[in-house]
């Protein structure tokens, strides 16, 4: 019998494993935003004297150029997203809003039992819509010619919004019955107190269901993202919004203490210079009491401003380090690192030279943020994004044609 010799090429089954290993190894993509602000005042201006001209209704059309531009120039790994999204579908959609925006405003000044009721139409609607609008936004969204697609169920939306709306109505029925300010109330005194002691009730129920809210709100968006198999969860509990919410209450209670001290000290100083002064016969305490008047004016000023630049920059900084800290599916995980000091020093340059160049700095302003908020997110994968696309073109996935069930529109919501 003869014995095979033995072989001494190269055996590529060899190599499977190691090869396999290293297409598991997690890799970082890269994130970038490469719009300018001077490209996209271009596109703001001619947008802003078109939504003028046509008395708004451009403005989904300006829309779909905004998107367009902002998802060309994110950047991912190197390839830029793509934005597919019909301007007439976006038109539609605009119409049904505005058309559910007047009904509100005739109703409202009709009574408050309308009011009541188009509140209550609105909210049936409204969880179909934002569905419908985010369906229509991620259908036309593509990274490396594959779109992307949101999964999430009608029933959900109607379960994720709930909680957001049905205080909102008991609200709105309550203050219905107390009537608008200056109308004489047919109510006695005894009805209007217990009224005005439900409504405060429910305004309380109302703030303290806040943060359950929105972990329900955005549990229903980040559960549902889809791209090329890859379907996203949010693994951020409950509990974490309400610790997110107490802490942003607890930097407005601390700079809330910080400004009464200073107000206090000022006031203090103050006042015993123009005591002295009236003491001594002097004649410069009203000078001092303006002064005094005139330093606590700009301290308050300053206070609230500060505090504008800080509570909110902190509470957006938090919330987005949580969703998408949280967000992951079996081969993606999402990360964001948005410092609150960047964050607020943008805020503030923002709004200043917005300010002094009477709004023409928005779009410059619109683009950094941008590129703040972006830049600070991360996304590493595990396995070959390549295989992943190459698989989603070959089932020709066309989940995107399904952009937007409710009449295939976009709500711009």
């Amino acid at each position: 019998m003869q014995q095979r010799e033995p072989q001494f090429g190269w055996d590529n089954t060899a190599f499977a494993p190691t090869q396999l290993a290293q297409d598991r190894e997690p890799r970082a993509l890269d994130v970038r935003f490469t719009g300018s602000g001077s490209e996209y005042f271009r596109i703001w201006i001619v947008n802003l004297l078109l939504i003028v001209v046509t008395a708004s209704l451009y403005w989904p059309f300006a829309r779909a150029r905004r998107l367009a531009y902002f998802q060309a120039n994110t950047v991912i790994d190197g390839q830029p997203l793509g934005f597919h999204g019909d301007p007439w579908k976006m038109f539609r959609g605009y119409l049904m809003m505005l058309a559910l925006a007047i009904v509100y405003s005739v109703a409202s000044n009709v009574s408050p039992m309308a009011a009541l009721v188009s509140v209550a139409v609105l909210a049936l609607v409204w969880p179909a819509l934002w569905r419908a609008s985010m369906q229509f936004r991620l259908a036309n969204t593509s990274w490396r010619g594959v779109r992307f697609a949101f999964k999430g169920t009608l029933g959900g939306a109607y379960g994720a919004m709930l909680p957001a709306f049905l205080p909102s109505v008991v609200l709105v029925g309550l203050g219905s019955f107390i009537g608008a300010p200056g109308e004489e109330s047919t109510l006695t005194e005894a009805q209007s107190e217990r009224l005005s002691f439900w409504l405060g009730l429910s305004m309380l129920a109302f703030m303290l269901a806040l943060p359950w809210a929105l972990a329900r709100i955005k549990r229903y968006q980040h559960q549902h993202y889809h791209y090329a198999g890859q379907t996203t969860q949010l693994s951020a509990s409950t509990g974490q919004f309400y610790v997110l919410a107490f802490k942003v209450l607890g930097v407005s209670l601390l700079l809330g203490l910080v400004a009464f001290s200073l107000i206090a000290v000022v006031l203090l100083v103050g006042g015993g210079m123009a005591a002295l002064t009236g003491l001594f016969g002097g004649e410069g305490g009203g000078k001092v009491s303006a002064a005094l008047a005139a330093m606590t004016g700009l301290l308050v000023i300053g206070i609230y401003v500060t505090s504008f630049f800080v509570i909110g920059p902190y509470a957006v900084s938090r919330l987005q380090n949580l969703v998408w800290g949280h967000t992951q599916s079996a081969d993606i995980r999402f990360g964001s690192d948005l410092r609150l000091l960047p964050l607020a020093g943008r805020t503030a340059l923002n709004l200043f030279l917005t300010a002094l160049t009477l709004g023409l700095y928005r779009p410059f302003a619109v683009v950094a943020m941008t590129r703040l908020k972006l830049e600070a997110v991360s996304i590493t994968v595990t396995g070959s994004v390549d295989d992943w696309v190459a698989e989603a073109s070959a089932m020709n996935d066309a989940s995107g044609d399904a952009a937007g069930d409710f009449f295939g529109m976009d709500m711009g919501l």
